[in-house]
């Protein structure tokens, strides 16, 4: 059995949308982050960055393991389960580079934006700008991967779709209209969109944790 700590943020929905697309058996700690919860001793002795997601394996050879940041939970799930990760060395790694790409890139760039443009009480223009340009830049970077491959890692889905679509299903309607011209048209993106948003265990990720 696996224990996952996570809220209703893109970073959280990774892991358990992983976790439904693998069919392995898990239990839903939710984290209020707006409530500070992620302070707590508990929590902390779980992800001492303070930050979701995290998880711990109960059935872990050793005993209890825990792993926080979401990209590592994902390669560890990839690795424990044979599944969502190549097993050649050429098609591991493309699905690696994707994975860290988002890790490093659509990740901080996109919460950055989201802050600035949304939630912050003051608006910075420069601060807005910065962000928007690079989210689109990533956008562009994406595009013209899926303009020749089914998925980020190639032709099978992977743990690095699993990674990018929360965010982008998050973020892309923001930016589209902030951005006019400046971001192309994404014809790949919105297919690689609307076929990751069909799948039942893409669904059943999204709505974790369910709070009221």
């Amino acid at each position: 059995m696996i224990t996952l700590y996570t809220w209703t943020t893109p970073n959280g929905r990774k892991v358990s949308i992983a976790l439904e697309e693998m069919g392995l058996p898990y239990e839903v700690k939710a984290v209020n982050i707006g409530e500070g919860e992620q302070f707590k001793p508990e929590f902390l002795a779980v992800s001492p960055n303070n930050k979701i997601p995290a998880i711990v394996d109960h059935g872990a050879a050793g005993g209890p393991l825990s792993i926080f940041e979401s990209g590592a939970i994902l390669l560890y799930l990839a690795e424990q389960s044979g599944t969502l990760l190549p097993a050649d060395a050429a098609g591991r790694a493309r699905v690696l580079e994707w994975l860290f790409w988002q890790v490093g890139g659509p990740g901080p760039m996109f919460g950055q934006f989201f802050y600035f443009a949304v939630r912050a009480p003051e608006k910075l223009p420069a601060a807005i700008a910065r962000f928007q340009d690079e989210a689109v830049r990533l956008l562009g970077v994406m595009e013209k991967r899926l303009e020749t491959a089914a998925y980020l890692g190639g032709e099978s889905y992977s743990i690095a779709d699993i990674a990018t679509y929360p965010w982008v299903s998050a973020v892309i309607g923001l930016i589209r209209p902030a951005a006019g011209d400046a971001l192309k048209p994404t014809p790949g993106i919105d297919r690689w969109l609307a076929e990751l948003a069909a799948r039942p265990a893409v669904q059943r990720g999204m709505a974790v944790p369910a709070v009221g």
